[in-house]
């Protein structure tokens, strides 16, 4: 009987787990509790490529064209990966709309430090309080595929016998190729 595993401390591992979530949130006050902004990119491989996922960060060019520096960007939350290349115009279009939406959601206190180009909060905006973002910052929304039904027709031969027809002309396509070759040959010898 020493050898049996028991799961006791499970309920009080919870309430540990999210006494320590609650502690990180509000030490990272008034920061987003997902973490940092990161880029939409596109799954590698051909047959994942039409999905979308979370990157490892934003490019430099993408950074360039939101107007946000490079060394400002990771102190404002945002993600970057200088080794990350846009290969179409289009996903740099959609990243760097991404960051002018969080950039103009971005209170920023004021402090010792300048950051070049974006606007630090009001004596208003600081008074009325920040609330703090549970989550992403800016959560990926995929959009729904757009299905359109039609009526089915009925049909007065077999579907089963058309695909069977058709699988057998497959097949068969290169010998019955063959075989008029040979009679259009045969036809041709005795013309002569």
């Amino acid at each position: 009987m020493d050898r049996v595993k028991t799961w006791f401390n499970q309920p009080a591992r919870k309430h540990r787990r999210r006494v320590a979530r609650q502690a990180k949130n509000a030490a990272m006050h008034p920061r987003p509790t997902g973490g940092l902004l990161r880029p939409i990119v596109h799954a590698p491989t051909v047959r994942y490529n039409m999905k979308v996922r979370k990157g490892r960060g934003f490019t430099l060019e993408e950074l360039k064209a939101a107007g946000i520096a490079r060394k400002v960007a990771r102190s404002v939350g945002i993600a970057v990966d200088h080794r990350r290349k846009n290969h179409s115009v289009e996903s740099l279009q959609e990243n760097t709309q991404r960051l002018k939406v969080y950039k103009e959601k971005l209170i920023i206190f004021p402090g010792k430090g300048n950051l070049l180009g974006l606007e630090k909060a009001t004596a208003a905006e600081i008074e009325q309080g920040v609330q703090q973002v549970k989550g992403d910052p800016l959560p990926i929304v995929r959009p729904a595929a757009e299905v359109q039904y039609r009526a089915v027709e009925a049909k007065e031969e077999s579907v089963y016998h058309t695909l069977r027809v058709i699988r057998s002309d497959t097949r068969l396509e290169g010998l019955r190729t063959k075989r008029r070759k040979e009679k259009a040959d045969e036809a041709a010898a005795e013309k002569k």
